[in-house]
């Protein structure tokens, strides 16, 4: 699979690439290095998303955020780097995806309904949570959303991330644990701003 078209193939290493396009800010450099990792990143994005055509349009998002990110981020190993970083934005596109709702006006009460207090309070607990899945960092953040949405075991969250078992345990016992305080805190907070 190949999106980007006359990319000279040099012998240059993905570090002496990176570097030149940290220097320089050229395109067709940083293509020339996507272009070694696209197939992969590829397949990466076709198991997440199950669609052909939606993984290729994440293929070239992805190099799209790369543009920015790299000129921001010293990355040492891109492989392993940018393998992350279409997980990620495969997993926040399912995520965006779950959360889209479709109204139906038709069914839409304007007066207060005391059935839909719990329709509300749901959905202000996932608003909570979605807040506090951001403070989390990026590992736990990555390991809970595997295990959680994804419905991952922890040794295939381990092989995803390159982390080991018991890592990935930590971070999905400190990550649960971290959005417990969190959404507590954000609970209490909105007690206090609606009285």
């Amino acid at each position: 699979m190949s999106f980007i078209k006359h990319i000279n193939n040099s012998a240059a290493t993905d570090q002496e690439l990176l570097i030149q396009y940290r220097q320089n800010g050229d395109t067709r450099v940083l293509a020339e290095l996507y272009q070694r990792y696209m197939d992969l990143l590829y397949g990466v994005c076709l198991k997440y998303l199950k669609q052909p055509e939606t993984a290729q349009d994440a293929v070239m998002a992805i190099f799209e955020e790369l543009i920015l990110k790299l000129q921001k981020h010293e990355v040492t190993q891109f492989k392993g780097w940018v393998y992350r970083v279409a997980q990620n934005h495969c997993l926040i596109q399912l995520r965006s995806a779950r959360n889209i709702y479709i109204i139906d006006p038709d069914l839409v009460q304007l007066t207060d309904d005391p059935h839909l207090n719990g329709v509300f309070e749901k959905e202000d607990n996932l608003n909570r949570l979605s807040e506090c899945m951001e403070t989390l960092s990026a590992e736990q953040k990555t390991s809970v959303e595997l295990f959680y949405l994804k419905e991952k075991c922890y040794k295939e969250i381990a092989d995803l991330t390159g982390s080991d078992w018991n890592k990935v345990r930590s971070l999905i016992q400190n990550g649960r644990r971290n959005l417990k305080i969190c959404m507590e805190q954000k609970t209490k907070e909105d007690k206090l701003t609606n009285k």
